[in-house]
């Protein structure tokens, strides 16, 4: 999808909260500060995509079921995950392993960051935030494209902070083995302006997880109840198979282990 091309945002952008907006290359977005310390959202426009993978994708689960999906609202996404600083600016602590302002958050579980939501809430209805829906989260990732990655056919660490030892395909050489996070935007965006969105850290979505429902392809939003939780983007530890745009990894919500699960904010219907 050509940015020129993209839907508006809703007639009531700018919000009164906004401390800054505008459009650049890769579409229209407007950053929202809470602390003294702002996230910069995007406008995701509605639209179709093929979600999960192909049959024969390297890497590729049984639960990645490839069917065409739509999504008939817009929203708003975080550029980047959540950093250090922000989560420190409403929760008063930092419960990351690899220390950085800007950095992303870490070693969060889902319950953790339900609380990190409902405080952002309480402190600014004006911009409600949620999380990714599972569809929401991977339209977004692979901003108009088909390959593994948003960026093509494989990746490098110049393009995803991933565990280098391990490349994607077989003629692949073998890259940085970072064994920690990156700051915030360090890595290139991909063709919708966001950032980080394979590798680094895992990121929370709102879905449980559970096999797709080949026949639930309008804003799809996983089972109704579960015992875990959907991770999407891959770590800094994992594989680069790991961090493909279809990948899935299932996580108990009261789950938070070294380094690897942060998340990214959503608003919007």
């Amino acid at each position: 999808m050509d940015v020129k091309h993209r839907i508006s945002p809703p007639d009531d952008f700018p919000y009164p909260c906004t401390a800054a907006y505008g459009r650049d290359r890769f579409g229209i977005w407007q950053t929202v500060e809470m602390g003294g310390v702002g996230q910069t959202f995007r406008w995701i426009p509605p639209g179709s995509f093929r979600m999960g993978s192909e049959v024969g994708e390297i890497g590729r689960s049984n639960y990645e079921l490839q069917r065409e999906v739509t999504l008939t609202f817009g929203f708003w996404l975080a550029d980047t995950a959540c950093t250090q600083a922000l989560w420190t600016a409403l929760m008063g602590g930092n419960p990351s392993e690899f220390k950085g302002a800007e950095r992303p958050v870490e070693n969060v579980s889902f319950d953790a960051v339900d609380g990190f939501l409902k405080r952002w809430n309480e402190q600014n209805p004006g911009f409600p935030v949620r999380l990714p829906r599972e569809a929401e989260w991977e339209y977004a990732c692979r901003a108009g494209t088909t390959t593994p990655f948003s960026f093509g056919e494989t990746v490098t660490t110049d393009h995803v902070n991933f565990d280098g030892g391990y490349p994607y395909l077989d003629s692949d050489p073998k890259g940085a083995n970072r064994n920690q996070t990156v700051p915030v935007k360090s890595l290139p965006a991909n063709a919708w302006g966001l950032y980080e969105m394979h590798g680094n850290v895992y990121e929370w979505c709102a879905d449980w997880y559970g096999a797709y429902n080949p026949d639930e392809t309008v804003n799809p939003v996983g089972p109704a109840a579960g015992s875990r939780r959907v991770n999407r983007g891959g770590s800094c530890w994992n594989l680069a198979r790991h961090c493909r745009s279809a990948y899935r990894f299932p996580t108990p919500p009261d789950y938070a282990w070294r380094g690897i699960r942060g998340f990214r904010l959503a608003s919007g219907p």
